[in-house]
């Protein structure tokens, strides 16, 4: 859980006596959270000699609850250096390092100070972000039925994503919270003491409320965070909360709205939020101004990396995503199928693998695939992630990189549902079908893709002419080889239309997806040569001879001209067993013309020739 702010993670300082003008205005700044005001205090006392007993503390303490650790640290470590330092400096100190990031020093800062339970909470953290699980057990069972000791736990068990557990903890605080604020009431002296406890409690209902959101309830977390919003409605951290929920919920606009305001009425005293809302200004702007923003905020803010990484690889950077993304280790596979794991690092694995991937099939190497693989298989086999959505895809991913595409399907069919409007989904759901020789329900998804960038990929129109090439071969009679819509339910017989399995409407749609494209264009060449070779191969001879015709023409090449002769001769087959009109001999002819030079040629449109004669066709 975010670490509060508001209340101290240090123990305030005692207060002398021979202070107390200082103090009084000092408690003042405090109380309104007006921690710039009392820096400035401090430092001009200390600039006319006349700084108080524990005044060095008392800054290190507004610095820190500013936000501006840097600062914290050095007051710190100026105390720690002094022979007079007390023990509980080091706890704060260790306090300090923890914000920062440097958790191994904080660690050895926190095992100087003096045993308190302060210390104890901090240790226990450390002991989480180190991946010390025989330390946090020991520090767990040290822990005492306090409320400062039960929200640390709450907060260890939300950075574990065991979201429930942290609930139910803030809910048994805010029920005894209840009863406490029953016997403050009964004591006149105790009303200053009793409204302090009762806005802290209260806060607990944003911490409850991130705990909804991270469980995808929305609508359940907007309700609880209204309950403090109603009591403090310039809250920053609330209304940030509040911006994500609406931006969850599909209200990107009215999130960015809500932000752009926040920046504006940002004060000295709420700097530390400036950060986080400026990174999450640039995601709910889908990444614009991504690269300027978010590279200052990879060591402030965690996700902003994971945005950074996802701006990289819609843009094709690949190798910076790579880069940002290269010292994630993956966890022994020895504990795959206990592990669970926060949305975070989730999110980190996922993009781990997804990079992985596109590194793979730009640079052709197949160790990336396997990374990639096992990556995947990581999050999906988790005890947290196997029966969420993210989940299964991920578990689709893996199959679909082993080529096990009936397994891709059993995981792809079971959340089908979640992305009926999503191009991304139909198009590898589409893949999966005519892998699996399911072209008609294949083609189906690939016809529901309505982005124009995918339309155009030379992937999507492979795939696609494959589809349709397929579905002709489904739809022949296995013994005429006459495709079925030709043929009269009634009589049996043959349409009048000329057309016979090889232009039944699907391989003609193959061909004139190829006349639509670009000649010039890699995808289009591509395409024309697995036109020309499936075609061939399933008796497509017409269509097959026009593609490599085209080949020929493009690229002289020995292989395309022996494919080209051999089509038309398949065509001419077809024709004397009536499964082909005799009108497709003029296109044959015609190719035939164009190698005329070659004895081997010369024999083949003798042959037609004269059969047409035979036959009174005119060529």
């Amino acid at each position: 859980m975010i670490l509060s702010r508001v209340k101290p993670a240090v123990e305030c300082p005692p207060v002398s006596k021979k202070t107390v003008e200082i103090s009084e205005v000092l408690e003042d700044y405090l109380s309104q959270r007006d921690y710039v005001g009392a820096i400035t205090l401090l430092e001009f006392q200390r600039s006319l000699g006349q700084t108080g007993e524990d005044a060095d503390l008392w800054l290190a303490y507004c610095a820190f609850h500013l936000g501006d650790y840097s600062r914290a640290l050095k007051e710190y470590k100026a105390m720690t250096e002094k022979p007079d330092c007390k023990a509980d400096v080091w706890v704060y100190l260790a306090c300090t390092l923890f914000f920062l990031g440097l958790y191994k020093e904080a660690q050895q800062a926190a095992l100087k100070g003096s045993k308190c339970e302060l210390q104890n909470r901090l240790l226990l953290h450390l002991a989480h972000k180190l991946n010390d699980e025989q330390k946090v057990l020991e520090l767990h069972r040290d822990l005492q039925d306090v409320i400062e000791d039960q929200l640390s736990l709450a907060s260890i068990h939300y950075m574990r994503a065991h979201y429930s557990d942290a609930i139910a903890i803030y809910k048994r605080v805010l029920c005894e919270s209840r009863s406490w604020g029953t016997r403050d009431h009964q004591s006149e002296s105790g009303d200053e003491e009793s409204d302090y406890q009762h806005r802290q409690v209260l806060a607990l209902h944003v911490y409850v409320a991130l705990c909804y959101f991270k469980l995808d309830y929305y609508d359940v977390s907007q309700q609880v965070l209204d309950i403090y919003l109603h009591s403090f409605p310039d809250s920053i951290s609330a209304l940030n909360l509040k911006a994500c929920i609406s931006f969850s919920l599909g209200l990107g606009g009215t999130a960015e709205v809500e932000l752009k305001h926040l920046m504006d009425v940002c004060s000295s005293s709420t700097m530390f939020a400036r950060e986080l809302i400026k990174h999450n200004l640039v995601v709910f702007q889908d990444c614009r101004g991504a690269v300027q923003e978010l590279t200052p905020l990879l060591h402030v803010i965690p996700e902003a990396r994971l945005n950074l990484v996802i701006f990289y690889l819609r843009h094709g950077e690949l190798q910076e995503a790579f880069n940002l993304l290269r010292d994630l280790e993956a966890i022994p596979p020895q504990v795959q199928g206990s592990i669970r794991m926060n949305i975070h690092q989730r999110t980190e694995y996922i993009l781990k693998a997804a990079t992985n991937t596109a590194m793979g099939q730009e640079v052709k190497t197949v160790e990336h695939l396997k990374i990639a693989q096992q990556f995947y298989h990581l999050v999906g086999s988790s005890d947290s992630e196997c029966a969420t959505v993210p989940g299964r895809q991920c578990m689709a991913a893996c199959f679909f990189l082993l080529k096990q595409f009936q397994n891709v399907l059993i995981y792809l069919d079971s959340i089908k549902s979640y992305f009926i409007n999503d191009d991304t989904f139909h198009f590898n759901y589409a893949q999966a079908r005519a892998a699996v020789g399911d072209y008609r329900e294949a083609e189906e998804s690939f016809l529901q893709i309505q982005t124009e960038e995918m339309k155009t990929d030379g992937v999507f129109l492979n795939w696609l002419a494959r589809c349709l090439f397929g579905l002709c071969l489904a739809c022949a009679c296995p013994v005429s080889g006459l495709c079925l819509a030709c043929v009269c339910p009634v009589s049996g017989h043959v349409w009048p239309s000329p057309l016979t399995v090889i232009m039944n409407g699907k391989v003609c749609k193959a061909w004139e997806l190829y006349l639509t494209l670009d000649p010039l264009v890699e995808d289009t060449f591509r395409l024309l040569e697995l036109i020309a070779n499936d075609c061939y191969k399933m008796g497509h001879f017409y269509i097959s001879a026009m593609a490599f015709g085209v080949l020929e023409q493009l690229y002289p090449n020995p292989a395309y001209f022996a494919g080209k002769i051999g089509a038309c001769v398949g065509v001419f087959q077809l024709v004397l067993a009536r499964r082909e009109s005799r009108q497709a001999l003029r296109k044959v002819l015609s190719l035939l013309l164009e190698n005329s030079r070659h004895k081997d040629v010369d024999k083949i449109i003798s042959v037609v020739t004269k059969w047409a004669n035979d036959h009174r066709i005119a060529l």
